[in-house]
């Protein structure tokens, strides 16, 4: 199926050609999206918006669960946060809490920044060993 829209055709380029690395922090800009527009829609009370963007933010979740190689120690730790942020976007969306998709929120901003921050780090390691320094 032919894309006409340019920006969805960039979109799909841009996944198309990410690293693993950077379709990671992707997940991790999309989950925060669809948190941003599911809290809006609670405020709105627009009950089926707000469902719609959780019921996204925790697909991306269960991605992330899903991705990690469970032979790397930090994956347990990992899994068990992802899980507890599963269930508290879960308790959100159920109870209209906003204060609990907001502590998911600041939850993957911390990990997004981390992860950004190790990519940035992981080039610059790269870009010296390849000699262009």
């Amino acid at each position: 199926m032919a894309i006409n829209n340019p920006y969805q055709s960039y979109q799909q380029n841009s996944v198309n050609t990410a690293s693993p690395g950077e379709l990671t922090l992707m997940l991790y800009n999309g989950c925060l999206k669809f948190m941003m527009l599911g809290k809006k829609a609670i405020e709105e009370g627009n009950i089926e918006e707000k469902n719609k963007n959780l019921l996204k933010a925790q697909n991306i979740i269960h991605e992330l669960m899903v991705t990690l190689n469970m032979d790397v120690a930090v994956s347990k730790d990992m899994m068990t946060l992802y899980d507890f942020m599963n269930r508290r976007l879960v308790e959100g969306n159920m109870k209209n809490d906003l204060v609990a998709i907001e502590e998911v929120e600041g939850l993957v901003k911390e990990f997004r920044d981390t992860w950004k921050e190790a990519i940035q780090m992981n080039r610059k390691k790269q870009f010296t060993q390849s000699g262009q320094v």
